[in-house]
């Protein structure tokens, strides 16, 4: 019989958490195993990736309770108060006033996910993958029926807005902790140093075979430029960092160099880097190309790739770069470290606009150096299985 599998996330957006599962999925063999997504909104740009074998449901209800859950309560509170409500009313401001005393929200999200239908299919796991969120993570504990239940944190837990109330108390009732990268471990167990035993490591995999394939798939970059592609990929946040990037190519430009830096990804800072674009004159070099559902023809056809992020979990637009075996620069985020070694198959750099400015020059002028990084990306080695199995084992009890 097929073991069940749930994974719990927002929706199926363009990132690298998304595009994580999405990876993991396609090595978990369908034979032997009943995926099922249990998504907040049905929304996102992979949606349309999701295999077919896969079972996608919806939380039934999430527009009902969405702003309650989004919003800060005591607005909505004061808007039931101003519409007659007043019970619905006092009763969310008590809510809120005891959540804020408590550094906790489990009584509000009770309160939000009050008459909610559960589900009651056994699941041999579930897995709140949208971590941190809390709301998910409380759905999974109370309202999943599972023989094991586990927490995917993919994030640096210091750089975000993190609740260690709400975690030290939901968390230790999780089978398995996994963090994306050893040194996010590290900062989760000295943060939470209860749940210790619990925490395990898990790297994100990537899906070699479907990553050939799609890169020969589309036409990636015009062919009308000659120069030299820089190419960064993720979404248009401050936490990704485009922004040190475009004075980087306006001095690069300024110094002469034939290049242009192309940006794949969406987000709500895009105004805001495409006003620092034209403010820096690099409005024809330095491209936003927007979400791409397939970034690989791009990525296999680059010159150089930057990865410019304030912080990450483990980044997979990093290890996707490096199957492509191409020249690496990264800004030295949590477990950068651990995906790239400093001059040995990429460049590590502090988040800082000389040093990645010198760092690119460097790469743009040493071909030799360029030429012994790709040597030695080609012995990278890939822990997919290894990775899978630690999953497929808890799932089966093992």
């Amino acid at each position: 019989m097929k073991k069940k599998i749930l994974f719990m996330l927002i929706n199926m957006n363009v990132g690298g958490t998304e595009k994580a599962l999405l990876n993991m999925i396609y090595e978990i063999p369908k034979r032997d195993y009943d995926i099922t997504l249990l998504l907040l909104e049905e929304y996102g740009g992979f949606l349309q990736s999701i295999p077919n074998h896969v079972n996608i449901k919806y939380l039934y209800g999430y527009k009902r309770i969405k702003n309650l859950l989004n919003q800060p309560p005591q607005l909505i509170a004061q808007k039931y108060l101003k519409d007659g409500k007043l019970l619905k009313g006092f009763n969310l401001l008590l809510l809120h006033l005891i959540s804020k005393i408590t550094n906790k929200r489990n009584l509000f999200f009770k309160y939000a996910l009050k008459g909610h239908i559960v589900d009651t299919t056994q699941y041999d796991m579930a897995i709140a993958y949208a971590g941190p969120m809390d709301f998910i993570s409380y759905f999974v504990i109370n309202k999943i029926k599972a023989k094991k239940k586990v927490q995917w944190i993919h994030f640096d837990i210091t750089k975000i807005g993190f609740n260690k109330s709400f975690a030290a108390d939901i968390y230790k009732k999780f089978d398995k902790i996994f963090v994306v990268s050893n040194q996010g471990k590290e900062k989760l167990t000295t943060l939470l140093p209860d749940i210790k035993g619990k925490a395990d490591t898990f790297f994100n995999v990537l899906s070699l075979k479907s990553m050939e394939v799609m890169a020969n798939e589309g036409v990636g970059f015009n062919a009308d430029f000659t120069g030299i592609r820089i190419l960064t990929v993720g979404r248009l946040t401050k936490e990704k960092g485009q922004d040190l990037t475009i004075p980087v190519l306006a001095k690069l430009k300024r110094d002469g160099y034939n290049v242009r830096w192309y940006c794949i990804g969406e987000g709500n800072a895009r105004m805001e880097y495409q006003e620092l674009i034209e403010k820096h004159h690099i409005h024809e070099d330095f491209i936003l190309l927007g979400a791409k559902t397939n970034p690989y023809p791009f990525l296999k056809q680059c010159d150089l790739y930057v990865q410019p992020s304030r912080h990450e979990g483990y980044c997979i637009t990093l290890a996707e770069a490096k199957y492509f075996q191409k020249p690496i620069i990264t800004t030295n985020f949590t477990g950068a470290g651990e995906q790239i070694i400093d001059h040995h198959t990429g460049l590590i750099v502090n988040f800082d606009e000389e040093e990645l400015y010198q760092a690119v020059k460097k790469l743009l002028d040493d071909q030799n150096l360029k030429d012994q990084l790709q040597t030695n990306l080609q012995n990278s080695n890939y822990i997919n299985q290894t990775e899978i199995n630690k999953l497929l084992n808890l799932a089966s009890g093992d």
